[in-house]
């Protein structure tokens, strides 16, 4: 259906190869350099120049998929890493490049990216169109596939390309106050504009499509109603004997016999009573499966969830919903589907685990059910019944649901080799994927489990946790692609670059920690914060005793003692008159020099694009050291 509205729409081509867009900002991609009307030049066309360090191809240094790092499989085309096992695929040989990359995605104006500049950490952007942007932003070289992007909380420009961004996701805007621990305060207002401004364009972007959706009068995707679950292959259903069947206490004089607030005892068992065997015969209101006693509902279209299902009258708490239906299969059929689905490009499940060895997949055939959506904070669940001997699934209200309120309940998602997929439920707990917990949702339990466990917890954080590996550079404090210390106990990671080697060290390779920085020889004592070491004849006057944290540490880092300085302060330090301060000045993101911090090197990609840098100067007995906020007020490493 997309494509043939997209027929009706006038397209433009590139001039070298097959790629055509619609002649509009919504479609183009971000880079393109327009010709004509029906012409332009694709960002594929894109050629990194020498030498220039913001046209090098950077990958992240974690699993897209679980967050972890380790060994990664690293895209060609855009920064996206993955495990192996993630994917679960053979290793490839030769380029490999991620599934977006292979379906020509691309970045888009108005896209929210995190950026990478030099050594700076990720930062939150957006791509603007070169008609928005500073004259003198324009005037700046670029080529083809170049856009230019505006920095959150900096206000800064810079022209990059795809090889150096990836997209802003909705988990981002959950985990701003995660991520903003411990920082500067123009990376947390960085994050803070970027997640209020991707949620405005989210809602732009939906209301757009819906209007566009109404307009081509578009309907739910096709499939068969069925009103009973049908099996497939070689799965049977049980009928029991009516000898089998639980007979409750109930009697057909009751006010409400076997209702919601009686105490039938096959209702509390999940049991529905067989109208046959229940005293209170066809009175009997525990029988809203066999009788279809389904709520009025109503399928429609949602603003970020595609189709939903709602209610057209009020619901009571523990009220029947509807029954899900569909095909029962076995779990070779579900594999079989499942795979299917993923070489097809099928991103919609529609299978709910019957028992042990059923699934019930309702995307060929199934009811109104099938439209419901997830949330982390549901107003239906999903509870297991049986009926007539064997197993069924109803949606039952957890509380009262007024007329018109989207019909939701919680998938409990189990991930089969297709990665974490992207919550977009908007509930205040939403823990921003499917199949994990809800925040402040604990499991319930007794207070006796409970309180075993902190016990647990406390003993656990008393033991001492040590890496076997660390996971930044230990020269620049930045990850990526990494080269590790042979040497028996020593956890230091180090880049080729930092140590300036051409190619990876092969064999036994053991990092200059351990080699006196004058001498060459074996190190005997080490500075606590920085690769610095040196032999027992250089050593002495070469190390002291921090006053910051009691560390041993080189003459480089801040002597000042214990008295923190103020965000961009200069303070003088005299053993004898004291300390005085004066001003300083800020610098861009481009700006060069490192700093030190804790017990790693304080690297670009650890500082804002507008933060003060720090520079020591020694001048006779007087020496200018300047702090920056997140050495001092930052977090403790």
């Amino acid at each position: 259906q997309k494509l043939f509205l997209c027929a009706l729409r006038r397209l433009t081509r590139c001039v070298r190869c097959p790629v055509a867009y619609h002649a509009n900002d919504y479609c183009m991609a971000a880079g393109s350099v327009v010709l004509a009307n029906n012409s332009f030049l694709c960002p594929n066309h894109f050629t990194p120049r020498r030498g220039f360090r913001n046209h090098e191809h950077v990958n992240v240094s974690w699993c897209f998929v679980c967050s972890e790092g380790g060994s990664l499989l690293c895209c060609e085309s855009c920064p996206a890493a993955f495990h192996q096992e993630c994917l679960n695929i053979d290793m490839p040989e030769g380029s490999w490049f991620c599934n977006d990359c292979l379906a020509g995605k691309k970045p888009h104006y108005k896209d929210i990216l995190w950026v990478k500049v030099g050594r700076y950490r990720w930062w939150p952007a957006e791509v603007s169109h070169p008609k928005n942007i500073p004259e003198n932003i324009l005037r700046m070289r670029h080529n083809v596939g170049e856009f230019p992007v505006h920095f959150f909380g900096s206000n800064d420009y810079l022209w990059t390309y795809q090889a150096r961004v990836f997209p802003y996701m909705d988990v981002d805007t959950n985990n701003k106050e995660k991520m903003g621990k411990g920082v500067d305060v123009i990376y947390k207002k960085a994050l803070e504009e970027a997640a209020s401004r991707f949620l405005k364009l989210q809602a732009e972007k939906e209301l757009r499509q819906l209007q566009e959706d109404r307009r081509n009068d578009k309907k739910p995707p096709p499939y068969r109603h069925i009103k009973v679950n049908r099996p497939i292959g070689k799965v049977q259903f049980i009928t029991a004997d009516l000898s089998e069947i639980p007979r409750c206490n109930c009697k057909a004089s009751d006010e409400n016999p076997c209702g919601i607030d009686s105490e039938c005892i096959n209702r509390m068992l999940m049991y529905e009573c067989h109208p046959q065997v229940c005293p209170a015969g066809e009175g009997c209101l525990n029988q809203a499966f066999t009788k279809r006693q389904y709520s009025q509902v109503e399928i429609f279209r949602t603003l970020a969830r595609g189709w939903g299902l709602r209610c057209a009258h009020d619901i009571k708490k523990g009220e029947f919903v509807n029954e899900y239906v569909g095909e029962v299969i076995d779990e070779e059929e579900c594999r079989a589907r499942i795979k299917h689905a993923q070489d097809n490009d099928i991103c919609n499940f529609y299978m709910l685990t019957l028992d042990k060895d059923r699934i019930i997949d309702a995307g060929p055939k199934g009811n109104q059910a099938r439209f419901m959506n997830h949330s982390c904070q549901p107003n239906c669940e999903t509870q297991k019944w049986t009926v007539n001997g064997d197993t069924r699934v109803g949606l039952f209200a957890l509380i009262d649901v007024p007329a018109g309120t989207e019909l939701t309940f919680n998938y409990n998602l189990e991930c089969l080799a297709n990665g974490k997929t992207v919550c977009k439920c908007g509930a205040p707990n939403c823990s921003g994927f499917l199949g994990v917990r809800p925040k402040n949702n604990p499991p319930a339990d007794d207070k006796g489990r409970k309180l075993k466990k902190k016990v647990q917890a406390k003993r656990k954080n008393k033991m001492e946790v040590t890496k076997e590996r660390e996971d930044e550079c230990f020269s620049c404090g930045d990850g990526g692609q990494i080269v590790s210390c042979k040497r028996p106990g020593c956890p230091k990671v180090y880049h080729a670059d930092c140590l300036n080697l051409t190619k990876r060290p092969a064999g036994r390779w053991e990092c200059p920690w351990h080699q006196c920085d004058l001498c060459g020889k074996e190190a005997a004592s080490f500075c606590e914060m920085c690769p610095s070491s040196y032999c027992t004849l250089h050593r002495d006057g070469m190390l002291f005793i921090s006053k910051l944290d009691g560390r041993l540490s080189c003459s480089e880092h801040d002597p000042c003692g214990p008295d923190p300085l103020e965000p961009g302060e200069i303070r003088e330090y005299l053993p004898d008159t004291g300390n005085t301060a004066t001003n300083v000045s800020e610098a861009s993101p481009l700006s060069k020099g490192r700093l030190k911090r804790g017990g790693a090197v304080l690297s670009k990609a650890q500082k804002s694009p507008r933060e003060k840098v720090a520079y020591g100067v020694l001048d006779g007995p007087v020496k200018l050291v300047l702090s920056v906020a997140m050495l001092l007020h930052g977090t403790n490493e």
